[in-house]
């Protein structure tokens, strides 16, 4: 079994943990908009922590504790900064202020690729588990949504008129939760997809699959094809979610 220190890859997630929600495009950064950007960026490092928490407990439990011994199974941020410092905290901050109001970053999970390639199935699952808590988390902040709207919770402020910031936090992690979980099921390297489709194939099949998925860099035109695709599907996505829960 391979130490976090050697023979480990990463499972990448380049720019999967995106937070470009609104798609806000202001012309100066307003109080209004650097609010939302803390809020912004707390949702977003916690769900990318919940993401790859969730990656290394599948792992564990398959049998790879690889990201266990890296301390990665728990939902303090510090253990999953300090493998991505870039990641979650510099190009998240840095792409909110360039962009005025957009952000993304990334994280990743070690895991042992002999593991992988002796237990493709279980390597599936524990790709599938981050989005999975991606999709969780978006659920609950629908029933949270859903349950403060039927009990009137959300109240503009009497006074400056902004809206509840409970409410907004709810529609961050919603909408955040929903793009995260979406864009890392594109079954394109690096993103999770890529490994959970494996769950469809014979053992021999996916050993084939993994000589041809690892044995070459698609990292980079699997992450620009899956962005160009994404970009043109989520809105309907995001539409069908809307319709669906509210």
């Amino acid at each position: 079994m391979a130490s976090p220190q050697e023979n480990i890859a990463g499972r990448g997630k380049l720019a999967n943990k995106s937070a470009n929600l609104y798609r806000t495009r202001m012309p100066d950064l307003s109080p209004e908009i650097l609010a939302l950007g803390f809020i912004s960026y707390i949702v977003f490092l916690f769900s990318t922590t919940c993401h790859e928490a969730s990656h290394a407990l599948a792992a564990k439990i398959g049998g790879d504790s690889t990201a266990a011994l890296g301390g990665q199974i728990s939902l303090n941020p510090i253990p999953h900064i300090r493998r991505s410092p870039f990641g979650m905290v510099v190009f998240p901050i840095l792409s909110f202020f360039l962009s005025g109001g957009g952000m993304i970053g990334w994280a990743s999970a070690p895991y042992d690729p002999l593991w992988e390639r002796r237990h493709p199935r279980r390597s599936a699952w524990m790709a599938l588990a981050g989005p999975t808590a991606n999709f969780t988390l978006m659920l609950l902040a629908v029933a949270a949504l859903r349950g403060g709207m039927a009990l009137d919770m959300f109240h503009r402020d009497p006074v400056t008129g902004a809206p509840s910031l409970l409410g907004i936090t709810l529609r961050v992690v919603f909408f955040l939760n929903l793009l995260l979980g979406t864009f890392n099921l594109l079954p394109v390297p690096p993103l999770d997809g890529s490994t959970g489709i494996m769950l469809f194939m014979s053992e021999t099949q996916a050993q084939k699959y993994l000589d041809w998925i690892r044995g070459n860099s698609f990292a980079m035109a699997g992450l620009l094809v899956g962005m160009v695709v994404f970009r043109e599907v989520f809105p309907y996505i995001q539409a069908f979610a809307m319709r669906v829960f509210f």
